[in-house]
């Protein structure tokens, strides 16, 4: 692979890490610009290919041309965040029992860990390109822009003024900027494409033994699961269990297991087994994969999403499948992305986000959504995405092929 030096255009973004949806941006992204060559960029260098991802660089190595925000929650990601989340597992925890009642030295040991002095590291500014370079940020999120302090926000606010274009993923986010005085356009999540641009790939990982072991278990099909960490109270796991078991005593379908992210405050296999005791054995699987591509699959094979995942919702979403979002308990007052995005682009009838102990009754709901609503609203939302794209694209200088 070349150096981001080497190449006009940077894709920038989270996917230093694995968490479903950011793999997914840069994916999308490639697909959607033919013409033309990217690196990619995150804080940290890594190297995620083996698991579907891509072989990432820190953007504090280059200077490029050109500059995009792939998508994610970016506007809102502090450097304490960012810093742990590329952590190991181990190191996290130790970071988090040591900082996290400690702001000011959170701080410092993010700027160290980060080797950046920036509050929200993941929004780059003017100061990151080359001189005369295009600054976009493409359907990204914020919805916790109230909790940021003053300081964070001028941050962005000032990178956001920089900028060629912006796009925000969902209506709480524009709200949020406008009242702060920045006009964003509003478009989906880049993942609403994900089976425009990725659909024989991913019908060829539904060959793989794992996902054919699902399907063979599951005559009748299944739901895919998932939830993060937030959910690793006794209380939140037995409302969970008892929840999945009542959808497959009303609807014969089997309950696959699957991990969305194996970065710190995302999924723990830990409590996938700890459900799956409490449950039937005949009822349920795990499904062992961390692949990209085998999650897309383990999805578009299923009779639909249960989990807190919101690119878990979001590529069912883009089959057109019925899906539910887990609210986490501790949730609180907080705005919710997943939420937000359903409120944004989806049917009334489709369940947003909602707490564990109503996870049976949404999921009969999202169950009886018509096939049809279900498929036009994957249509109208593929739609906007590229219309929405096709304006910041057309900033962009013309490249050679892509490498």
């Amino acid at each position: 692979m070349k150096s981001c030096a080497g190449l006009s255009t940077t894709l920038f973004g989270a996917f230093d890490r694995h968490n479903f949806g950011d793999l997914l941006f840069p994916h999308v992204l490639t697909a959607l610009l033919p013409g033309h060559a990217f690196a990619y960029a995150g804080l940290a260098a890594r190297d995620l290919r083996a698991l579907g991802g891509h072989r990432v660089q820190p953007l504090a190595d280059s200077r490029p041309a050109h500059l995009i925000h792939a998508g994610g929650e970016l506007l809102t990601c502090d450097a304490y965040q960012a810093a742990v989340m590329l952590l190991d597992l181990p190191a996290a925890t130790a970071a988090i029992a040591r900082y996290d009642h400690d702001p000011l030295a959170a701080a410092a040991w993010a700027a160290q860990q980060l080797n950046t002095s920036r509050r929200m590291p993941y929004v780059a500014g003017r100061v990151a390109l080359a001189s005369g370079g295009r600054l976009i940020f493409n359907a990204v999120g914020g919805v916790e822009w109230a909790w940021l302090t003053a300081a964070q926000r001028d941050e962005v606010k000032a990178a956001l003024r920089q900028a060629d274009w912006v796009s925000v993923r969902d209506q709480l986010t524009q709200a949020a900027l406008r009242e702060a005085g920045i006009e964003a356009s509003l478009c989906p999540d880049p993942a609403v494409m994900v089976a425009a641009c990725f659909g024989d790939l991913i019908r060829q990982h539904m060959q793989q033994p794992a996902l054919q072991a699902m399907r063979l278990a599951f005559p009748h099909g299944y739901l895919a699961c998932q939830f993060s960490a937030d959910f690793a109270d006794d209380a939140s796991l037995d409302a969970l269990a008892q929840g999945l078991a009542r959808v497959v005593d009303e609807t014969r379908l089997g309950l696959v297991l699957f991990r969305a992210g194996a970065a710190p405050w995302h999924d723990d296999p830990v409590l996938l087994g700890k459900v799956q005791a409490r449950l039937p054995p005949a009822a349920v699987r795990l499904f062992p994969s961390l692949h990209l591509w085998d999650i897309c699959a383990l999805i578009a094979a299923s009779r639909g999403v249960v989990g807190s995942s919101l690119h878990g919702r979001i590529v069912a979403l883009a089959y057109g499948l019925p899906r539910v979002s887990l609210l986490p308990p501790q949730q609180g007052a907080r705005p919710d992305k997943r939420a937000a995005f359903a409120a944004s682009w989806e049917p009334p009838a489709m369940p947003g986000c909602v707490e564990v102990s109503q996870l049976d009754t949404a999921v009969m709901q999202a169950l009886a959504v018509p096939a049809d609503v279900l498929q036009d609203n994957a249509v109208q939302l593929r739609a906007c995405y590229r219309a929405s794209q096709a304006q910041w694209a057309g900033l962009l200088p013309a490249q050679g092929v892509a490498q």
